[in-house]
């Protein structure tokens, strides 16, 4: 957690509609962002991950979740480690690394609703493979709400929260950064947002989950902290009104 930050015993209930009124580009992360951690996706990447450094250097359990950690502290990405140490196939990793079971991870309509009825373009921005987007966004039945994807690979494997990445994704989809928002769980990653000029949101799991550590998961507050939901749909909901005075109303012509 940012040393900046400090937790917070309550949620707001719900959004400032005034202060999305301008917002027209919606941005997300995937990850325990827009499904929670009961559907498992995350642990078994997690996994994976473990697993695969387990293999490549002929390690033990402990061992590789130990340099998997190194890696991640370090570089952001334990991919990004490999490649900047080892010159690994970043394509042969993410395809390991993401091929997970899906089961547990139902369809979600209601948000599929709230985000199709967001006025303007949304998009997902991940530090996983499109594959992966794809794959957990069709299995909740929300892909087809999304413009496009923007994922490791287009970021030229250099993780958030990187200002670089940020960048990156406003100038390859013509982001304006003052005209959006950007919906994410991990704290840090909504610094460079919110530098940048966008509404932020932290999205935190409703009941503790049991593979992240507590203050990865914790409701903070915090400058670059906007507002804080563990209920992504709940604060959609008003949002779908949000729209700004001059598209909801017929100007007279000159």
């Amino acid at each position: 957690m940012n040393h900046n930050a400090k937790i917070i015993s309550a949620l707001p209930l719900l959004p400032q509609l005034d202060a999305f009124g301008h917002v027209d580009h919606w941005i997300f992360d995937l990850d325990n962002t827009l499904y929670s951690h009961e559907a498992k996706v995350w642990p078994q990447v997690d996994e994976r991950i473990t697993l695969f450094l387990a293999e490549l250097f002929g390690l033990d359990g402990m061992s590789s979740r130990a340099l998997q950690k190194y890696y991640y502290q370090r570089y952001g990405t334990t991919l990004k480690g490999l490649m900047e140490e080892y010159g690994i196939d970043p394509a042969d990793f993410l395809d390991f690394a993401h091929e997970i079971d899906l089961t547990l991870l139902d369809p979600n309509p209601a948000l599929g609703a709230a985000i199709a009825a967001l006025p303007g373009r949304k998009l997902i921005l991940t530090n996983g493979s499109r594959g992966h987007a794809e794959n957990v966004a069709g299995k909740l039945g929300i892909l087809q709400h999304f413009e496009d994807i923007f994922d490791i690979v287009n970021a030229g494997f250099t993780p958030k929260p990187e200002r670089a990445t940020y960048e990156n994704f406003l100038t390859k989809h013509g982001v304006d950064p003052a005209r959006a928002a950007m919906f994410e769980d991990i704290e840090k990653n909504l610094i460079v947002p919110s530098a940048l000029g966008m509404k932020t949101v932290l999205i935190v799991p409703r009941t503790p989950d049991p593979f992240r550590e507590a203050w990865e998961q914790a409701a903070v507050e915090a400058g670059h902290v906007h507002f804080v939901t563990d209920d992504l749909t709940g604060f959609l909901g008003p949002l779908t009104r949000a729209v700004p005075l001059a598209a909801e109303i017929d100007l007279p012509q000159a």
